[in-house]
């Protein structure tokens, strides 16, 4: 499978990187950023649940109107809600372990 295929080529990575002995020191952070003025920006990552997508909102002089994070649980609290339909409560704790779901996730 793909996820087995993934692990792999990690566990093969690992020692190579390991190897390598750098010095690793964190990397500066800018003390000040220019974001484009009036811009809409969504990016969207893989996670080990799903997708994650952020969106950002700039102003006229770049400054950040809105920012939002939606975990890929957002939408799974849906299917989580359709698998328990017709069930006794006795199951909800089953079906929210097997979903592993992100609580503040859906709260972002």
């Amino acid at each position: 499978t793909v996820r087995r295929e993934e692990i792999m080529h990690s566990l093969d990575a690992i020692p190579k990187l390991l190897a390598r002995n750098i010095d690793a020191e964190p990397l500066p952070f800018p003390s000040s950023h220019s974001l484009a003025p009036d811009s809409f920006v969504v990016t969207i990552n893989e996670a080990w649940r799903g997708e994650v997508s952020h969106c950002i909102l700039t102003d006229k002089d770049g400054a950040i109107l809105r920012y939002k994070v939606k975990d890929p649980s957002f939408h799974n609290w849906t299917g989580l809600a359709m698998s328990l339909r017709n069930q006794g409560i006795s199951d909800f704790p089953l079906c929210n372990k097997s979903f592993n779901l992100s609580y503040c996730g859906f709260d972002l």
